[in-house]
């Protein structure tokens, strides 16, 4: 009898750490659903089957780095230790070349969740949320770290290059339904048409406002940076688009409250201001080689989030 009450508590602790792992892809996206989190693993399982493993088990040692270091359940459970860890582990996998790049995404995983754990204690006290900052840095000093140790080779698609030499180039047309597809992809790092489509259904089968609100964000990021003067390329490849959809969730929806009368409002001003911002970072970055990642993102959520706690109507 205690052998199968021994089972039965396994079965139920790995039932347990699967769906918290999924809702670690669905808070990527502000979302506490196993169920979108699913649809979020089959997106990037169309796209590469290797980066479904890859992602899934990122989010696995995510996860199991909060529940055996006895974190508080509910953060475990809703996948708060799994997201930094999805999205460091995809980005060190595709960063990085070589065999050993595997091992080193789920180092990276497991220290996305730590790491996201100290931000959960510094930022407590201001009241704001940790988002996606972990992976951002974490990711970027991975990658810095190729240039001085060996076991890191960095992937030929992030050569620097001199602001010397640097050319704007506007030219090409522009494919609307492609750049809005790709808006969402790219915050997974994917490219292709049935994946965009899955996110999307996956947010609108949580949250019909939140799917709105994606929608608003993309279509704004696309407007913008067309009107602003962007290269077409960087707008149809979503490169502009992913940081402002992410920001139009949480501004406009997930960190507003009723009192936050003008929240949709600040939400497409805090969207549009994700356009320069990319363009900025991706300008300081490009010596060095770097993804600008959802840092454009972090900073305009902050900017707005903490202006709210001096003037509460935005």
């Amino acid at each position: 009898m205690l052998k199968n009450m021994n089972n039965y508590t396994s079965k139920g602790e790995c039932t347990s750490v699967i769906l918290a792992s999924l809702m670690g892809f669905s808070q990527v996206v502000f979302i506490e659903n196993a169920i979108s989190g699913f649809i979020i693993l089959l997106a990037i399982t169309i796209y590469s089957y290797k980066l479904g493993i890859i992602s899934l088990l990122s989010s696995i040692v995510g996860t199991l780095i909060g529940k055996i270091g006895g974190a508080q359940e509910n953060s475990v459970r809703s996948g708060l230790f799994g997201y930094n860890s999805v999205l460091t582990g995809l980005a060190i996998s595709l960063f990085l070349t070589g065999t050993s790049r595997w091992g080193i995404a789920l180092l990276g995983a497991m220290i996305a969740a730590i790491f996201t754990a100290t931000m959960m204690h510094f930022l407590k006290n201001i009241d704001l949320p940790i988002l996606t900052f972990p992976f951002i840095i974490l990711t970027w000093f991975i990658l810095l770290a190729s240039y001085k140790l060996n076991v890191f080779h960095l992937s030929e698609s992030l050569v620097p290059q001199s602001l010397s030499y640097w050319q704007l180039n506007i030219a090409g047309e522009l494919n609307w339904t492609v750049g809005f597809l790709n808006n969402i992809e790219q915050i997974f790092f994917l490219n292709h048409p049935l994946s965009g489509v899955l996110l999307y259904s996956a947010i609108f089968w949580a949250s019909w406002k939140l799917g709105l609100n994606a929608v608003i964000g993309s279509v704004v990021a696309l407007l913008i940076s067309y009107g602003l003067g962007g290269e077409h390329s960087l707008i149809i490849g979503g490169l502009y688009g992913y940081n402002a959809i992410l920001t139009c969730m949480a501004v406009s929806t997930v960190f507003s409250t009723k009192s936050n009368r003008f929240r949709m409002i600040s939400g497409i001003l805090a969207t549009c201001l994700t356009i320069p911002l990319t363009a900025s970072f991706s300008t300081w970055l490009l010596p060095y080689g770097l993804p600008v990642l959802t840092m454009p993102f972090v900073l305009s959520t902050w900017l707005f989030l903490g202006a709210r706690k001096v003037i509460p109507n935005l």
